[in-house]
C-alpha cells in the first residue's frame, strides 16, 4: 500500500514540476521578448537620430562647399577682371611707343633730310676748293696726292725705324742684365765633360797574329761576330787594332765589349762568339738601365717609364759634335731648373723637358724624321705631361711653343751647345760650314760682303746704302736667318749682323 502512495506522489510532484517549469518558461520567454523589443526599439531611434544628424552634416557640408565655390569663383572674377585691365594698360602703352616711334622715324627722316642736304653742300665746297687749290699749285688732284702720300709714307717709315729702334733699346736695356745674370749663373753651377764625336771604336790587339784568329778559316770568326752584333769589322787598315764601325752606338759598344772579351779568353770560334756577343748584350743592357736611372736621380726627375729610362740610358753611347749627348741632356736639365725657378715657372716640368729633350736621339737611326719630332711621340706614347712633351718638340722650334718652360729648354739647350768647350768637329766641318754661311749671305740682292765671325757663330754683313735702306736691313736679317735655318745644321746659335755705313766724301782743292 505504502510504496504506491508514495509513486503517486512522486507521479503528482513531478507532474507539478514540470507544470511549474513550462509557466516560468513562458514568463521568462515573455519578459525576454519585451525586452529584445525594448532594445530593439532604442536601436531603431538611436539609428533615426543618427540618421536625423547625417542628414544635417550633409546638409551643413553642402553648404560649405557651395560657399566656398562661390568665393573661389568670386576671386577667379577678380583676378580676371585685374589681368583684364593689365592687358588694356599693356595695350594703351604700346599704342603710346608706336605713336612715339613713328614721330622719332619722321624726326629721323627729317634729320637724314637735313644731313644729305649738308652732305651736298659740302661736296660743293669740297670740289670748289680742291678746283682753286689745283689752279693755286698747277697740280691736278691725283698728283697732290700720290706726292702727299709718298710724303706721308716716308714720314712714317722713318718714324717706324725710330720708334722700333727705341722700343728694341729699351726691351734690350731692360732685359739684358737680368738675363745675363741668370745665363751666367746657371753656366757656372752646371758644366759637362767633353767627349769626342766619332762613329768608330778601335780596340788593341796584342799581335797582329790575333788578327787571323779573329778572321779566322775562310772568314767564318768574323762574319758570326759582325753577323752577331750588327757592325763592320775593319782589320787591316791599322796595325795591332781592329776598327769597329758602325753608326748604331749601343750595337759598337756591345761588339767592342764582346771582341775584348774574345781576345783575353783567347777561344775564338762561331758558338763561342755567339756567347760572349749575349753576354754583353745582356751587361750593356744592364748598363743602359743603371745609366738612365743614375741620370733620371742626378737630376731629380723620378717616377719615369722604364721604357724612357731605357732610351735615357741609350744616349750614354751617342754623341753630337763631339758632346756626349747624356751629358748635355743632364747639363740641359739643370740648365732649365735654375732658369726656371729664376723667372717663375714650373721648375719640375723644365727639368723633365731639360733630360729628355734629346731622348729622339736614342732611336732617329732606327726611325724617320727630325729628333725632336721623335722625341715628342715617344714621350707621348707614354704619356708624359703636355709642357713636357711641347719643350721636346719645340726645341729646334719646329713647333709653336705652347707653354712658358718650352722656351726656357731651348735656351738651355742652347747654353749647353753653345759654351765654350762643350762641343768640337773636325776642320773640314768647321771651313765648309763658314764657307756656307758666307755663301747663304752672299745670295741675297745688295749684299756687299759678308764675313763668317766668332768660330761661325756669327755673320757680318756690309750692304750697299743706295740698294738697302733701314727698313731692308731688318727685312734682310731675318731673310738671311730662316735661309740659314732651313739649310744648316749647326750647333747653338748664328748672330746675323747688318751693317748698313753710308759715307759722305767730299774733296778741298
Amino acid at each position: 500500500m505504502e510504496p504506491v502512495v508514495v509513486a503517486v506522489v512522486v507521479l503528482a510532484a513531478v507532474t507539478l514540476g514540470v507544470g511549474f517549469g513550462f509557466v516560468a518558461r513562458g514568463l521568462w520567454a515573455s519578459q525576454a521578448v519585451k525586452a529584445a523589443q525594448e532594445k530593439a526599439g532604442r536601436i531603431v531611434a538611436e539609428a533615426r537620430a543618427q540618421q536625423k544628424e547625417l542628414i544635417l552634416q550633409a546638409k551643413d557640408e553642402q553648404v560649405r562647399l557651395q560657399r566656398e565655390a562661390e568665393e573661389e569663383a568670386r576671386s577667379r572674377r577678380g583676378e580676371l577682371a585685374g589681368l583684364e585691365r593689365r592687358l588694356l594698360q599693356r595695350d594703351e602703352q604700346l599704342d603710346q611707343r608706336a605713336d612715339m616711334m613713328e614721330q622719332r622715324d619722321r624726326k629721323l627722316l627729317e634729320r637724314e633730310r637735313e644731313l644729305e642736304a649738308h652732305r651736298e653742300e659740302l661736296a660743293r665746297a669740297k670740289q670748289e676748293q680742291v678746283a682753286a687749290l689745283e689752279r693755286v699749285s698747277q697740280m691736278s688732284a691725283g698728283d697732290a696726292k700720290s706726292v702727299l702720300l709718298e710724303a706721308v709714307r716716308e714720314e712714317a717709315e722713318h718714324d717706324a725705324v725710330r720708334l722700333s729702334r727705341a722700343i728694341e733699346r729699351k726691351a734690350r736695356d731692360d732685359a739684358e742684365e737680368r738675363a745675363r745674370d741668370v745665363v751666367v749663373t746657371a753656366i757656372q753651377r752646371v758644366m759637362a765633360d767633353h767627349t769626342a764625336e766619332m762613329t768608330v771604336s778601335v780596340v788593341p790587339l796584342p799581335s797582329d797574329e790575333m788578327k787571323g784568329r779573329i778572321i779566322g778559316r775562310e772568314g767564318r770568326n768574323i762574319r758570326a761576330l759582325e753577323q752577331a752584333t750588327g757592325i763592320d769589322l775593319i782589320i787591316d787598315d791599322t796595325p795591332e787594332s781592329v776598327v769597329i764601325s758602325g753608326f748604331d752606338p749601343v750595337r759598337r759598344e756591345i761588339a767592342r765589349l764582346s771582341l775584348t772579351k774574345l781576345i783575353q779568353d783567347g777561344r775564338i770560334h762561331p758558338g763561342r762568339i755567339e756567347e760572349v756577343v749575349a753576354k754583353a748584350r745582356a751587361e750593356v743592357d744592364l748598363v743602359i738601365r743603371q745609366t738612365g736611372e743614375s741620370a733620371a736621380y742626378d737630376v731629380g726627375v723620378p717616377g719615369l717609364p722604364p721604357e724612357i729610362i731605357k732610351l735615357l740610358g741609350r744616349l750614354k753611347y751617342r754623341t753630337s759634335y763631339g758632346q756626349n749627348v747624356l751629358q748635355h741632356s743632364i747639363e740641359t736639365s739643370r740648365l732649365a731648373a735654375i732658369i726656371a725657378a729664376e723667372v717663375g715657372a714650373d721648375v719640375q716640368v723644365a727639368k723633365m723637358g731639360g733630360l729628355l729633350h734629346d731622348i729622339g736621339k736614342a732611336v732617329d737611326h732606327e726611325i724617320e724624321g727630325p729628333h725632336a719630332a721623335i722625341g715628342a711621340q715617344v714621350a707621348a706614347r707614354h704619356q708624359l705631361p703636355m709642357k713636357v712633351i711641347n719643350g721636346i718638340a719645340a726645341h729646334h722650334q719646329e713647333v709653336e711653343y705652347a707653354c712658358l718652360e718650352a722656351p726656357i729648354v731651348q735656351i738651355a739647350d742652347a747654353i749647353s751647345a753653345s759654351r765654350p768647350g762643350a762641343r768640337g768637329e773636325s776642320m773640314d766641318t768647321y771651313v765648309k760650314r763658314l764657307e756656307d754661311l758666307q755663301a747663304i749671305a752672299n745670295s741675297f740682292t745688295g749684299v756687299e760682303k759678308s764675313f763668317a765671325v766668332q768660330a761661325g757663330r756669327e755673320v757680318r754683313i756690309l750692304v750697299r746704302p743706295e740698294e738697302i735702306d733701314d727698313l731692308a736691313s731688318m727685312r734682310l736679317a731675318r731673310e738671311i736667318v730662316h735661309k740659314i735655318e732651313e739649310s744648316l745644321t749647326y750647333p747653338g746659335q748664328i748672330k746675323v749682323t747688318v751693317i748698313r755705313e753710308t759715307r759722305a766724301v767730299e774733296y778741298a782743292k
